[in-house]
C-alpha cells in the first residue's frame, strides 16, 4: 500500500483542494488531515505538514496529534495569512529554521522553493549554502553527524555506493567547519596510476624523474590549512598506503626527489564504495590505515533507501538546470510512481542524468510514465502495435500481410492493482502514446494524424500544447 507522506490540516475546501494538488504536482502523496481518523507505520510516513485555515482549534490539535513523534522535526510549511496556524505552528515547532510560510493563489513554485529553502536550513546553514538534500529518517541522520563532526578536525571516513554523493558530504563538512575560508582539494585515488599518485599527493622536485622539467605542489601542500579529500581510497596501492599512514600520523612528507621535510595542516576526508574490512581480510588493505582513517565513520544510504525523498532531488536539480538556462523536468504523478519502483543502482548521480535528459526531452510539459526511459518503467504496459497495423487498424481496416499482430491484453493486466491507480493519470499515458504513434505513422503531420485519431486538426493542436509536444517541430 502506498504511504502518505504530507499531513495537510485545511479546513477551506477550494485551498485544501490546491495545497493537495500543488503537492501531488511535486510528486508527494498527501493526506486531507479531516480526511484521517488515525495512522500507523503502515499507512503514512510524514515528511512534512502544511497548516492553513483553521476554524475548529480543537480539531486542528487532533489533526497535529496524527504526526506523533513525527511532529519534532519534520518541515512546516504554513499559510501566510492564518493567524490561528501560527499560533498552532509555534506549539510543534519552536524553532524558525522548520518553518516557511506560502502565500495564496497557490503556486507549486513557490511551495517547491519554500521546501528547497527549509531543506537548506534544516542542515545548519544560509539557504544558499551548499546543502545534502533530504528530509527522510536516513538523511536526517547523515545531515546530523555532518553537523557534528564539522567543527572539528577528526579525520572522516565516506562510505557508500557509487553515486550517493560522498564528495558532496566532503564539501558540506568543509564549508561547515573552521576551515572553510581555506581550500578544498579533491583527489581521485583509484583514477591516477600508482607510479603518478606520489607525486600527485606530495608533490615533486625538478629532474626527480623523466619529465619532471619543473617542481610542482603536491594535493597535501595545495590543500594547507583546509581539507583534503581523498576518494575512492580503497584502490590506492599498498606502496602509497604506506606512505600515507606516515603522513597521517607524523603530519611530515617530503616532495618526490626532494630531501626537505615539510609539515603539514590539512583535514583528510576519504570515501570508499569498497568494503574496507573485506579488503584488508583479502589483503588488499592495510588495516592500520583503516583504523587511522576511520575516526568517524559516515555511511551513505542507497537512494533506493530513501524514495520519500524523490520530489525534493528533482526539484534540486531542475533548479541546478534553471540556473544553467536550460528547462526544467516536470515528473506526472504516473511517473513518480514508477520512479519510486526503479532500483537506482546510479544513486543520486543516475537520478541528476535523469532529469536532465527528461528536462531536454520535454522542456514545456509534465514528463508521464510512458515518456520515460524503458529501463524505468516497471507497470505492464499493453504493446505498441507497429505504424503500418495502427494505421491499418485506426482506418478500420486490416492489418497488412507480415505486420506484428495487435497483441490481446492479458487477463491479469485488467486487474486492478492493490494499490489503487491513478485512472486520469493512467488514461493520459495512454493518450500520450497514440498520439505519438499517429505522428509517427504520418510524419508528423498533424492533419493526417487528427484524421487517424478521429478527432479535429484543432482538437489535436490543443492536446499536443497540453502534453508538451507542440515543441517537437511538427508539421501542420
Amino acid at each position: 500500500m502506498q504511504k502518505f507522506d504530507f499531513l495537510v490540516i485545511e479546513s477551506g475546501a477550494a485551498r485544501a483542494d490546491a495545497v493537495l494538488s500543488a503537492l501531488h504536482f511535486l510528486g508527494y502523496r498527501p493526506q486531507h488531515a479531516a480526511d484521517c481518523q488515525s495512522v500507523d507505520e503502515s499507512t503514512h510516513d510524514w515528511r512534512a505538514v502544511y497548516i492553513g485555515g483553521v476554524e475548529d482549534e480543537a480539531a486542528a490539535e487532533r489533526q497535529l496529534a496524527l504526526l506523533g513523534d513525527a511532529a519534532h522535526h519534520v518541515p512546516v510549511l504554513v499559510a501566510a495569512d492564518a493567524a490561528l496556524a501560527t499560533r498552532l505552528v509555534k506549539t510543534i515547532s519552536p524553532s524558525v529554521a522548520r518553518v516557511a510560510t506560502v502565500e495564496f493563489p497557490l503556486r507549486y513554485e513557490q511551495v517547491a522553493e519554500a521546501l528547497r529553502s527549509l531543506s537548506a536550513r534544516l542542515l545548519g546553514g544560509p539557504a544558499g549554502a551548499l546543502r545534502f538534500v533530504g528530509n527522510s529518517a536516513p538523511m536526517v541522520r547523515v545531515n546530523a553527524l555532518i553537523r557534528q563532526v564539522a567543527p572539528f578536525d577528526s579525520t572522516v571516513l565516506v562510505l557508500g555506493e557509487s553515486g550517493t554523493g560522498k564528495e558532496m558530504v566532503a564539501r558540506a563538512i568543509h564549508e561547515h567547519s573552521a576551515r572553510r575560508d581555506k581550500p578544498f582539494v579533491a583527489i581521485n585515488c583509484g583514477a591516477i596510476p600508482a607510479e603518478l599518485l606520489e607525486s600527485e599527493l606530495f608533490g615533486h622536485e625538478k629532474g626527480s624523474f623523466t619529465g619532471a622539467i619543473s617542481a610542482r605542489k603536491g594535493r597535501f601542500e595545495l590543500a594547507e590549512g583546509g581539507t583534503l579529500f581523498l576518494d575512492e581510497i580503497g584502490d590506492m596501492s599498498l606502496s602509497m598506503q604506506v606512505k600515507l599512514l606516515r603522513v597521517l600520523q607524523e603530519r611530515v612528507y617530503e616532495r618526490v626527489g626532494g630531501s626537505k621535510t615539510q609539515r603539514c595542516d590539512v583535514r583528510i576526508i576519504a570515501a570508499t564504495h569498497r568494503n574496507l574490512e573485506q579488503s584488508i581480510a583479502e589483503g588488499r588493505f592495510r588495516e592500520d590505515l583503516f583504523y587511522r582513517l576511520s575516526v568517524f565513520p559516515l555511511e551513505l544510504p542507497a537512494l533506493r533507501e530513501r524514495l520519500g525523498d524523490l520530489p525534493l532531488l528533482i526539484e534540486e536539480f531542475n533548479q541546478r538546470l534553471a540556473r544553467r538556462g536550460l528547462g526544467v523536468a516536470r515528473f506526472s504523478a504516473g511517473a513518480m510512481q514508477t520512479l519510486r519502483e526503479h532500483a537506482w543502482p546510479g544513486n543520486v548521480r543516475e537520478l541528476a542524468n535523469l532529469v536532465e535528459r527528461m528536462a531536454i526531452l520535454c522542456p514545456h510539459g509534465e514528463v508521464r510514465a510512458s515518456e520515460l526511459p524503458q529501463k524505468y518503467r516497471h507497470e505492464p504496459v499493453g504493446e505498441e502495435a507497429p505504424g503500418a497495423a495502427l494505421l491499418a487498424l485506426m482506418e478500420g481496416g486490416r492489418a497488412p500481410a507480415g505486420a506484428a499482430a495487435m497483441q490481446p491484453v492479458d487477463e491479469a493486466q485488467r486487474l486492478l492493482p492493490e494499490n489503487g491507480i491513478d485512472l486520469k493519470d493512467h488514461l493520459a499515458d495512454i493518450e500520450v502514446g497514440l498520439i505519438r504513434q499517429a505522428l509517427d505513422v504520418t510524419g508528423g503531420v498533424v492533419a493526417h494524424a487528427a484524421r487517424l485519431l478521429h478527432m479535429q486538426r484543432t482538437t489535436l493542436v490543443e492536446k499536443l500544447r497540453k502534453y508538451g509536444l507542440q515543441a517537437n517541430g511538427l508539421a501542420a
